[in-house]
């Protein structure tokens, strides 16, 4: 504000002291070309008679005439004495010099200026006409000029500094907004954001800024969504390790095994149900992500086919001996099949069938995971509580996964009644499918998470 006023008022001055100079010579310069004129005005009637009425009358037929303001000096001519008609205010060395030199000149009397203008009469003499200016005359509107250009100089003043003032406050606020926030989002508030307004830097910076928020965002909720997902991820050994614990027959040790397990499994819920507090939030995968998901199924498959034997379920796999690529990170689909399984397990009856079948279309590769057991009453609602933050006995963590693994590649999960009788979850991964920078959509399998929670039904992850 300070330097926009010294630098206005700089300009100002620059301009208006210059400029008034100006208009007070032009002021005098009208004055003496008047008086000029005046004296002009004479020049033929002293060419033409030298007598002293005439010329008498001549003067006092001349503009200011009658004022006192102009006289005669006519010097001696032959027989003609030298003639003086009306006031003399120059000095008489004034008058002779302005005879020798023939030219007309202008001097400073008292309160004002006298104009000399010779004139060659017809005897080859020089006769001076006397023009007095008064200093009104030689400053006549020069007053007026310069209060014109003081209000308008003030007036540029106080416009600069109102448009300062304007444009500070436009650079101001949304300065202090931007720090507001940084200081907001540093004290844990990461909801805190700035409007995009101001200046083109303060917008670039505002941009910058929630997008970093964003990234805050999004990088907290990475934390939590991997810490639910590990945790997730052990409920398929601690699944195991139960019903090992069945096989251990009665006893005070294996009644403690069973109760450390069943203990270890609520902590591992506490963790998950915790770390889903918030929704979670993350950037797609790089280029090229994805896997080949006969691969996937075949070594999930290995694995959950020996606990399958131990307690007498038959396994059918399905659709895995060619290659099946599918947009999505193999981690991500191997979670998938193990929540699946998993649930399997855990709310069938030993001996219960289950099988696996993959169908590689041109558009899509669905994958089935079916069993013979009690089915679910309400599928819709099982599903809906992958979204939610569970109920007792449930995380909805595991269909959430397959959810997410769905929706990320544009795609859809379902439950269903299967052919074995129990519940089918069909699982559908559109392919093809990728965003404006080239990288397929389908990576983007935790963005899913920012879908609405709803309540979920207990004993079904």
């Amino acid at each position: 504000m300070r330097v926009c006023l010294a630098v206005t008022a700089m300009v100002v001055v620059a301009f208006a002291i210059p400029l008034g100079l100006v208009v007070r010579e032009m002021a005098r310069d009208r004055a003496v070309s008047d008086a000029e004129r005046r004296a002009a005005a004479l020049g033929p009637t002293l060419s033409i008679t030298g007598d002293r009425d005439k010329l008498a009358w001549a003067l006092a037929a001349a503009q200011d005439g009658p004022g006192g303001r102009m006289a005669l000096h006519i010097p001696a001519t032959g027989d003609r004495p030298a003639l003086d008609i009306g006031p003399r205010r120059a000095a008489r060395d004034d008058l002779a010099a302005t005879r020798r030199l023939g030219r007309a000149s202008l001097s400073a009397v008292a309160g004002g200026s006298v104009l000399l203008q010779p004139t060659a009469l017809s005897s080859g003499k020089i006769a001076l006409v006397e023009v007095f200016v008064p200093e009104a005359e030689m400053t006549k509107g020069v007053r007026r000029a310069w209060l014109v250009l003081g209000g308008v100089g003030i007036a540029l003043i106080v416009g600069s500094v109102a448009v300062a003032d304007r444009l500070g406050i436009r650079m101001v606020k949304p300065a202090r907004r931007l720090v507001r926030a940084a200081h907001e989002l540093g004290e844990g508030r990461l909801g805190a954001r700035v409007r995009e307004e101001g200046p083109t830097e303060l917008r670039l910076a505002a941009v910058a800024f929630n997008s970093m928020a964003d990234q805050v965002v999004q990088l907290l909720a990475n934390e939590r969504e991997l810490a639910a997902d590990l945790s997730h991820r052990l409920r398929t050994p601690l699944t195991v390790l139960r019903l090992n614990t069945a096989s251990l027959g009665d006893g005070p040790a294996a009644e403690q095994t069973r109760a450390a397990v069943e203990q270890l499994e609520r902590e591992v819920d506490t963790i998950i149900r915790t770390a889903r507090e918030a929704k979670p939030q993350t950037a797609a995968q790089g280029p090229g992500a994805g896997c080949d998901a006969a691969e996937v199924i075949r070594e999930r498959m290995g694995f959950w086919s020996a606990l399958a034997e131990d307690e007498g379920r038959t396994v059918r796999v399905a659709g895995v001996e060619r290659p099946v690529r599918i947009p999505v990170v193999r981690s991500d689909l191997a979670a998938a099949l193990d929540a699946l399984l998993g649930n399997v397990f855990r709310h069938t009856p030993e001996g219960t069938a289950f099988s696996v079948d993959v169908h590689n279309g041109e558009d899509a590769v669905l994958v089935l995971v079916s069993d013979a057991g009690p089915g679910i009453p309400d599928p819709r609602a099982a599903l809906a509580r992958g979204g939610s933050s569970g109920g007792a006995g449930s995380t909805g963590l595991g269909l959430d996964i397959v959810r997410r693994l769905a929706e990320s590649t544009g795609g859809d999960a379902r439950i269903g009644r299967s052919v074995l009788g129990g519940t089918e979850v069909r699982i559908r991964l559109q392919l093809g499918r990728e965003s404006g920078d080239g990288r397929r959509v389908t990576a983007r399998l935790r963005r899913a998470h920012r879908g609405s929670r709803r309540p979920r039904t207990a004993g079904v992850p």
